[in-house]
């Protein structure tokens, strides 16, 4: 049996090449058990980064590096198991690539479901995705935003609402289906048909290097058909 594994990280920055995990944590769903630790990141913690999720220098000090908190982490997912993160293919997952790397450990070859984009293709209704947004809109009570552990025990209420009754192969066999593009998936104009968005704003959308996005490339191909002068594909 497959087993739903949440997990998320916190983070030097927003760069995986250059910034480091500080903090990672994970919850089963499965055995109702849970995994978080800090992680010495061996560079100094932005004051920005801190003041989002309030994990300091002090704090990460003694704490083991990602080597260590890699093992730890792996012997927590092992089995059949299925990684779920909110952003996961944009953020955590390459920040897991990239630590394992500089550990110089072999990243298991796991499965992952990115539960944001989940959110934007299915509450297609709501206006944002982000998931302090959901925990609102989904009536749970207000968690430590921005710390792992805390972040995850939310995600998971979250995700387990949002797929119902679905069994796990029917989630990824949907996420796997094409996206509805005749709307604005997104952005302040989100649900307006494409062929009445402004022309303005898609030029926008196609100097700003948001639809070479890997996500977007479906956007993308949708628009070049009403805009022809500004996207090309």
């Amino acid at each position: 049996m497959t087993r739903l594994i949440f997990y998320d990280t916190e983070t030097t920055g927003v760069r995986p090449d250059k910034d480091r995990i500080i903090e990672i944590a994970a919850y089963d769903a499965t055995l109702n058990k849970t995994f978080c630790s800090f992680v010495n990141p061996q560079i100094p913690i932005p004051a920005e980064a801190s003041a989002i999720c309030n994990i300091t220098d002090a704090m990460v000090e003694n704490a083991p590096d990602f080597g260590a908190v890699a093992q730890q982490f792996v012997e927590f997912c092992e089995g059949d198991v299925l990684l779920v993160a909110h952003n996961n293919d944009a953020f955590d997952k390459l920040f897991l690539i990239e630590e394992f790397k500089r550990a110089q450990l072999v990243l298991p070859d796991y499965r992952y479901i990115d539960s944001l984009k989940w959110a934007r293709k299915y509450r297609r209704d709501l206006p944002r995705h982000g998931l302090q947004y959901l925990r609102e809109a989904y009536g749970i009570e207000a968690n430590q935003a921005h710390r792992a552990l805390d972040d995850v025990m939310v995600l998971a209420r979250i995700f387990l609402l949002m797929i119902d009754d679905l069994t796990i192969s029917e989630v990824l066999e949907r996420l796997k289906a094409p996206q509805d593009v005749s709307t604005m998936p997104f952005g302040k104009h989100r649900g307006t048909p494409l062929e009445r968005l402004p022309k303005n704003y898609v030029e926008w959308l196609a100097s700003s290097g948001a639809l070479e996005k890997p996500d977007n490339q479906i956007l993308k191909k949708a628009l070049s058909v009403h805009f022809q002068d500004f996207v090309s594909v």
